[in-house]
């Protein structure tokens, strides 16, 4: 038995240490897939406890077919397509990165003096911008595969379209983000 699976078992028997353990596993990656379809810390923050919201309330549920893992950002994704309705629904102003750094990438975090440390907040800020600037099915393939290394096959699984349209969808995204940072040449490797 793996170690997901005895977390869940011991949950399900009630186990609030053992509930704990999986959400501290878990967390960091939930929260950081939020906040780069989001944008803002406060929306990621909201979105990752209605994720983890969902996954108490239908534990049960989980079969072990799949990895939890893949359980788990499938009821991401779905909650990160409700709140994209949502949001469709009802304007919201984009806020670029948080103001406080602890919360941006960890891209900023190899800067060594101020002036390095001010670029890459820059550098960041435009990344987040250039994101926002995708659709939210754009972003999401692009979290889905880029940071959470799923294969296409489990894209596909997750999102309920074919490997080749998760493919299609991914390269879309890609060539729209090259575009877009076309438009800044500070970002653009060098030629």
């Amino acid at each position: 038995m793996d170690h997901d699976s005895e977390l869940i078992a011991n949950a399900l028997n009630g186990s609030l240490p053992a509930w704990e353990a999986l959400v501290r596993r878990y967390e960091g990656r939930v929260y950081n897939y939020s906040l780069r379809l989001t944008g803002n810390r406060d929306d990621a923050q909201d979105l990752m406890q209605d994720v983890f919201l969902g996954v108490y309330r239908n534990l049960e549920r989980f079969r072990g077919e799949s990895q939890f893992v893949s359980w788990l950002f499938r009821i991401a994704h779905n909650k990160a397509v409700d709140l994209a309705r949502r949001r469709s629904a009802s304007p919201v102003k984009d806020q670029g990165l948080p103001d406080d750094p602890d919360a941006w990438p960890d891209a900023h975090r190899t800067a060594e003096g101020p002036q390095e440390l001010a670029l890459a907040g820059e550098k960041n800020a435009v990344i987040q911008a250039l994101l926002q600037a995708l659709t939210s099915e754009q972003r999401l393939i692009l979290e889905l595969k880029v940071f959470q290394s799923m294969t296409f096959d489990e894209i596909a699984m997750m999102q309920d379209i074919s490997a080749n349209t998760a493919k299609t969808r991914f390269y879309a995204a890609l060539r729209k983000l090259r575009a877009l940072m076309e438009g800044h040449h500070e970002l653009s490797p060098d030629p």
